[in-house]
């Protein structure tokens, strides 16, 4: 599956599950990790969870099987990593303690597709 089918799919998923403050981070030619980092808030550690696990339950059933996920358990921070496309759910404290946004230095670009200059 192309990486932007993927992307589209997950983005899909997290408006479903009323994830927040979503942004998708472009990061091809920055690191050989991941071509695109999305990362939303869920507003509770239940709903952190449910996010993740929605994530990769649908992914699954488009034929993508994810590389892992962590800290689904937990319910502060999940993510699934997808191989093109890694998915950050986080609570919003800990979203604000770690800003990835802020240590990507990247153009973010927001569920809707506005880009907007990290500083």
């Amino acid at each position: 599956m192309q990486i932007e089918a993927l992307r589209d799919i997950v983005l899909e998923i997290l408006d479903d599950m009323k994830a927040k403050d979503v942004v998708v981070l472009d990061v091809r030619g920055k690191t050989s990790i991941t071509d695109i980092m999305i990362v939303a808030s869920g507003t509770s550690d239940r709903h952190v969870k449910s996010i993740a696990q929605s994530v990769e339950f649908k992914a699954k059933q488009a034929g993508e099987m994810p590389l892992g996920t962590e800290g689904v358990e937990d319910g502060e921070w999940a993510l699934v990593d997808l191989n093109g496309v890694v998915v950050h759910v986080m609570l919003p404290k800990v979203r604000d303690f770690y800003h990835l946004e802020r240590l990507w230095s990247v153009d973010e670009v927001n569920s809707s597709g506005q880009s907007r200059e990290s500083k």
